[in-house]
């Protein structure tokens, strides 16, 4: 499979997704444990402000675009009978896990700890006690199903090449 459209929707694939992978993988490697360090008043402080930071378009047209060009990705190669549609189709269902994971887990964790009374450090320490460690958990997941995406989109352009 080549021609500008399938190459171009390739390229986006490729970068969204190893984007958003690299994301997720900056939290598990020096974002978590760096506010891990810290006090329960100044990690839900921090958390919530991280939170709130990232609901930018920046990151949510790449958030939504990863999938979706892994997904058009897919399809191309399937439709086209191509070599490397399994890998396509894997590398699909990876980011698309990647989706799903952060909005059915990783934000409702955000939008209570965005909720909870952090009036206090007893309020504090039970906010981060119900957020941190699940969070943490879901992120971990969503890395590396972030991660097998960018692998499988990249096996599929070595295979389609």
């Amino acid at each position: 499979m080549s021609g500008l459209v399938p190459d171009l929707v390739a390229v986006v694939a490729l970068l969204t997704n190893g984007l958003v992978a690299g994301l997720f993988f900056a939290f598990v490697v020096a974002v978590s444990p760096g506010l891990r360090r810290v006090d329960d008043v100044a990690f839900t402080g921090a958390f919530r402000a991280i939170n709130a930071a990232i609901l930018r378009p920046a990151f949510l047209v790449v958030f939504v675009a990863a999938p979706a060009t892994a997904v058009l990705l897919a399809v191309l190669h399937v439709v086209d009978g191509s070599s490397a549609s399994a890998w396509a189709v894997g590398a699909a269902a990876a980011s698309v896990a990647t989706f799903v994971v952060t909005v059915a887990r990783n934000v409702p964790l955000n939008e209570a700890l965005a909720r909870a009374s952090v009036s206090g450090p007893t309020s504090a320490s039970a906010a981060r006690r119900a957020f941190e460690s699940p969070w943490a958990r879901w992120n971990t997941v969503r890395t590396l199903t972030g991660v097998c995406a960018v692998l499988g989109l990249a096996a599929a352009a070595v295979a389609a090449a």
